[in-house]
């Protein structure tokens, strides 16, 4: 007659803790939950990537956002425009020149950031540049930031509308 232990296989002797039902699920069976979970997350990551892809700032109606004076040539200001879910930054280009954008990247949605002595905009996402007036430059973004329409009114910066679409 063989040895007891013999038969139990040596991971068996050396983790001796069973649980109620560890025999039902077998290798293959962790292997088809893993492709369908890595599935399941990569399908989310991409409809992510559609619904920042194809989502749009427009409208807004003329809003106070900054005295002029508080933002420094070659300063940047950050507000909420046109609504307080679409966060926005307003640019000072020189004396009499406020420009402003959506502060979304167009590639999947992150917030971009004014580099004012490189002069341009950086995604920290994917590494992505657009130049003062919002064009892409490098990394993935291929699409220019969302424009916000911009006037100046008794020393006070006022957005007009957003707009989407190219822009010169």
């Amino acid at each position: 007659m063989p040895d007891r232990n013999s038969e139990i296989p040596i991971w068996r002797r050396d983790f001796p803790i069973t649980a109620e039902g560890e025999d039902d699920i077998t290798r293959r069976d962790f292997a088809r939950y893993l492709v369908l979970a890595s599935g399941a997350f990569a399908g989310g990551g991409a409809l992510m990537s559609l619904w920042a892809s194809l989502r749009r700032v427009e409208g807004g109606v003329p809003t106070p956002v900054v005295a002029l004076d508080d933002i420094p040539v070659g300063g940047s200001h950050l507000a909420a425009y046109p609504t307080e879910r679409d966060p926005a930054i307003f640019v000072r280009v020189d004396e009499t020149t406020v420009l402003g954008f959506s502060q979304k990247c167009t590639h999947l949605g992150c917030v971009v950031f004014w580099s004012g002595g490189d002069q341009h905009f950086e995604c920290p996402c994917h590494e992505g540049l657009f130049d003062v007036e919002g064009r892409p430059i490098a990394g993935p973004p291929e699409r220019p930031l969302a424009r916000i329409d911009v006037e100046i009114r008794n020393g006070t910066v006022w957005a007009l509308e957003a707009e989407t679409g190219p822009h010169a």
